[in-house]
């Protein structure tokens, strides 16, 4: 039975407080595993303002309606408002996801500051953010995080090496490229093994298979515009030959006003045979496999602004 992995990117207070509760009734109604990845400082994202000066920003918000699903007060914490710090503020909802039986990882201690910074940033900067985010889920779990998935799929040299020394075995952090159609550019693609300076990381990456609904909501595709009444159809389209995905999904989309699309894709790969499984079900699969290795490369993805970490094999 081929496998949906649910990866679930936390960014937001909002979006751990409202997002998370809702994502899990939604997971469990429909028996399907998952990861839920959580950022654990603060939550500065009004300072993601100031990716308005970058190629293809404004393209992106007049798409996804930023303020309708992020809420006007969440893009206001760190400039107009103090930001809260979601990892001392939500943790309870961070506890019942674990009650709940789904698995929890780092998605990142401070979202915009990791997304906006990370790639030019040197070892000290990038191991101090890393810890933080550590100790901050052993605080609130009781147990070390066994996993990472990078936000924004935003990563350097020091930051992989720095989930080695971790001890994760697996990890999430890039996406495999895309046609403009949303489709796999290398059908191929999947788990590999990331080479740095000719050495080969023991984590193992799980790249992000399939577009996200930001990457795909009002662009048009094949002549047709996406929207939130055919997006649906046009995912189950992409995942309708068999085969293992990674699925990235928000607590602030997925999770509020994007859940009825959510209900819909689960009911689909379900019937299309699919199961949906966490990360660590996955690698349970994957431990004992030989897997190729591949360098560290950077692309841009149709549907999104800025270069991301990708796999281009």
């Amino acid at each position: 039975m081929p496998s949906i992995v649910l990866k679930i990117d936390v960014d937001t207070y909002r979006g751990t407080r409202e997002g998370v509760p809702n994502l899990v009734r939604l997971l469990k109604h429909h028996h399907a595993g998952a990861t839920f990845l959580f950022s654990l400082g603060k939550d500065h994202t009004g300072w993601a303002l100031r990716r308005a000066f970058r190629p293809g920003f404004f393209q992106k918000v007049s798409r996804t309606s930023v303020v309708e699903h992020y809420g006007v007060k969440t893009l206001m914490y760190g400039v107009f408002l103090p930001a809260p710090d979601i990892g001392k503020d939500c943790v309870e909802e961070m506890r019942a996801v674990r009650r709940a039986g789904f698995e929890c990882g780092i998605h990142t201690w401070d979202h915009v500051v990791w997304q906006d910074n990370v790639r030019t940033r040197g070892e000290s900067w990038t191991q101090q953010q890393m810890q933080q985010a550590y100790s901050r889920f052993q605080e609130i779990f009781g147990t070390t995080p066994k996993t990472h998935g990078a936000a924004g799929w935003q990563m350097n040299d020091h930051a992989f090496s720095q989930l080695a020394s971790f001890g994760m075995k697996y990890a999430s952090d890039g996406r495999a490229m895309l046609n403009d159609n949303g489709s796999l550019a290398n059908p191929a693609a999947g788990p590999y093994r990331l080479q740095i300076d000719g050495k080969v990381s023991p984590c193992i990456q799980m790249p992000t298979t399939l577009p996200t609904l930001d990457e795909l909501l009002g662009r048009e595709i094949d002549g047709v515009v996406i929207n939130e009444s055919n997006i649906a159809a046009s995912i189950l389209n992409l995942t309708a030959e068999p085969r293992n995905h990674v699925f990235t999904l928000h607590a602030e989309l997925e999770g509020q006003k994007l859940a009825p699309i959510f209900d819909q894709l689960l009911t689909g790969w379900q019937e299309q045979g699919y199961q949906c499984i966490s990360m660590a079900d996955y690698y349970t699969s994957l431990e004992d496999q030989t897997l190729p290795e591949h360098p560290l490369t950077w692309a841009e993805l149709p549907g999104r602004s800025g270069e991301l970490v990708a796999l281009h094999s």
